[in-house]
């Protein structure tokens, strides 16, 4: 039995051990691995090869402390229950693939509340940018945490820090137009806490439907959870005056409201017509078939992946404000009102 204590057994390697094997001094080492001049090509291979093969991997954190400068890029991302944010986290990694910076990941466990802590293991990470996609904290507090570290907010733009995002306010009013050129005029949206910077998708909403003479009727869930949605569409739709038609904030909260209409026995879209928004994977998924509204997730992604190279790069850029134009996906969870069918 091995009783070799764990530190002893997985020693990192350092350049003194490979300065050792190949009998050079360490400085001799660390110019190779930087690429500085005063090393033959030789010499230089010799050190790379001693390195593979004893294991050796460069120490990215002191070669930043070196240089007193972190390439380091931080990733928060709001919730991975929620698919739209790996495509986010695609869309980073294609924006940051032709650097060479490291990437650290940090995920919320908060489900849709606010959760500055794992911005702040970022921070704390000595990260040189954070890319956040989706801070629910006020605009304050996120310029506050941008004092700390270079902030690129994702699908939300906050005033004076990098912002690249959706233009939402177009995307909630798409939805409703939708709905109300289908002959709806009793329509609900589905919304959960309102949080600073997250409401222009309801506020479009409102507005339209007021313009059209009609009542806006607004359900708050407990979160933007799929769960969530479930418990709260029940009343609304066992309801004598029930809305003909839902307009989600999200597509998790579309599907809840989905799942109890099937529990009702209710058929979408002959009973009830449902838009979503993000456009998920799942959306597209047959016998799903949602209507949805597409905010570009990888692309929002790709381009903040490229506006934190730009930050980091010069840090005396103006402001990077990048709003991409969201696009209505219309599929078969729509339909006017009054269809016999429940397919179009």
């Amino acid at each position: 039995m091995d009783r070799t204590s764990p530190t002893k057994r997985f020693r990192q390697v350092t350049q003194e051990d490979v300065a050792r094997e190949v009998g050079v001094s360490r400085t001799l080492v660390s110019f190779a691995f930087r690429g500085a001049s005063g090393v033959s090509d030789e010499t230089k291979l010799a050190i790379l090869d001693a390195a593979k093969r004893l294991g050796y991997r460069p120490n990215a954190v002191a070669a930043d402390l070196a240089s007193k400068r972190s390439s380091t890029v931080g990733l928060y991302l709001l919730d991975l229950s929620n698919e739209i944010f790996v495509d986010i986290f695609s869309g980073v990694s294609e924006g940051l693939s032709a650097a060479k910076n490291r990437l650290i990941l940090s995920v919320s466990h908060s489900r849709g509340r606010v959760d500055a802590g794992s911005v702040e293991s970022l921070i704390e990470a000595r990260v040189g940018i954070v890319i956040a996609a989706t801070l629910l904290d006020p605009d304050e507090r996120v310029r506050e945490l941008a004092r700390s570290v270079p902030l690129v907010c994702v699908t939300r733009r906050v005033e004076g820090i990098d912002s690249v995002y959706s233009d939402d306010r177009a995307a909630g009013k798409a939805a409703t137009e939708h709905l109300l050129g289908l002959g709806h005029t009793r329509i609900a949206h589905m919304t959960a806490a309102s949080h600073e910077g997250h409401g222009e998708r309801l506020r479009a909403y409102e507005e339209t439907m007021r313009s059209a003479g009609l009542i806006p009727q607004i359900v708050v869930a407990e979160d933007y959870t799929q769960e969530a949605a479930e418990r709260a569409a029940f009343s609304f739709l066992v309801a004598s005056d029930r809305p003909t038609a839902v307009f989600a904030h999200n597509d998790e909260l579309a599907l809840g409201v989905r799942e109890t209409a099937h529990v009702l026995g209710l058929e979408v879209p002959r009973d009830l017509s449902l838009v979503g928004h993000d456009d998920s994977r799942v959306a597209k998924l047959h016998g799903i078939d949602l209507t949805s509204v597409d905010l570009h997730a990888i692309e929002l992604g790709r381009a903040a992946g490229v506006a934190a190279l730009e930050r980091l790069a010069n840090p005396d850029l103006p402001v990077i404000d990048r709003k991409f134009e969201p696009r209505l996906v219309v599929r078969g969870s729509t339909a006017h009102v009054g269809t016999t069918s429940s397919r179009r």
